[in-house]
């Protein structure tokens, strides 16, 4: 509890954990907050918090995912991350060695996604009350489009994933559950900008973005359906799930279209700007299964698939959590 009580202990902690990991000007200033230099853009901002358990998983820990989770939120708004605060509240009794690792998958994610962490802080609370670590994690980043959202989705536009569904939360609950399958499924947490920034620099029309985290892929277009009032049909043929993760959902009982992702998007674009459009994002290396799944029709506010078998089934809006605490 020293540790968060302000005095010579949390002084180590910053000094010995922190600093090291996130060098950066503002932040060794050791000021109450951080100056950020004059922009010519439009600014976003987002902001989440992070409670995943475990903090370590394949593919990433809590550390690197709260960068992933947020510079990704910036990406679908159309913007290019540039800063990101940080607090951390940790638990009596946390090892300062998985501490540490936490840090460290922070701050390399940090630089692989571009980004600043520009001011921070730490809070410690009794033991029993933190579950390890809870990361909370503030992005600003440059637009460098215009507004990218549901309300500029029209009838007749495509829709397009970015690729393969289901791996994160299926990674999230092999370790949770202590489950192996003769498989490894690792998370596909990672960053999404440069995906989204080879749409804009090839001049796609982007009308939507969206990151399809908690509630995968089926929230997400709901969430659109509902707010653009559209219908959106979806094909069941066409949508990357791989084999692995298949398998996995059938041997628990989940539906992968529920299951959470970290580093996968569904982008809605003209549909004649559709093909293109995939084959910017394959060009990338970072989406090589990017498909078009479905578009976008006059109708009720809802999302219809048509199965392999061709029938028709409403894909509705999850109506509980399937899978808790995964970001």
């Amino acid at each position: 509890m020293a540790h968060g009580g302000g005095g010579r202990m949390t002084e180590r902690l910053i000094e010995d954990v922190f600093l090291p990991a996130f060098v950066g000007a503002e932040l060794g200033r050791r000021h109450d907050g951080a100056y950020l230099p004059e922009l010519q853009r439009r600014l976003a901002v987002t902001t989440d918090c992070f409670v995943v358990k475990p903090l370590l998983f394949p593919g990433g820990s809590i550390g690197s995912l709260a960068v992933h989770g947020t510079v990704n939120d910036l990406a679908m708004c159309g913007a290019r991350p540039l800063y990101l605060t940080a607090g951390f509240v940790l638990e009596e009794g946390l090892e300062i060695a998985l501490l540490r690792r936490v840090v460290t998958d922070m701050a390399a994610a940090a630089r692989e996604s571009g980004v600043e962490i520009i001011t921070a802080d730490t809070k410690v609370v009794e033991r029993g009350k933190g579950d390890g670590v809870y990361i909370n994690t503030t992005g600003i980043g440059e637009c460098l489009i215009g507004e990218a959202g549901p309300w500029r989705a029209e009838p007749g536009d495509a829709v397009i994933v970015s690729g393969d569904l289901g791996r994160h939360g299926i990674a999230i609950l092999s370790v949770r559950e202590g489950i192996e399958f003769s498989t490894r499924i690792e998370s596909d947490a990672m960053a999404l900008w440069p995906a989204v920034s080879a749409l804009i620099a090839a001049g796609i029309e982007i009308h939507c973005l969206r990151d399809l985290t908690r509630g995968g892929l089926s929230s997400a277009l709901n969430e659109i359906a509902r707010a653009r009032g559209v219908e959106i049909n979806i094909d069941e043929a066409t949508i990357p799930i791989s084999e692995p993760v298949r398998g996995a959902c059938e041997f628990l009982g989940l539906d992968p279209l529920y299951v959470a992702n970290e580093g996968r998007f569904c982008v809605i674009v003209p549909g004649g700007e559709a093909p293109r459009a995939v084959g910017v994002l394959k060009s990338t290396g970072l989406a090589l299964d990017a498909r078009v799944i479905g578009a976008l029709c006059e109708g009720r506010s809802r999302v219809v698939m048509k199965t392999r078998i061709g029938g028709r089934r409403i894909v509705d809006m999850l109506s509980g959590e399937q899978l808790p605490r995964i970001c």
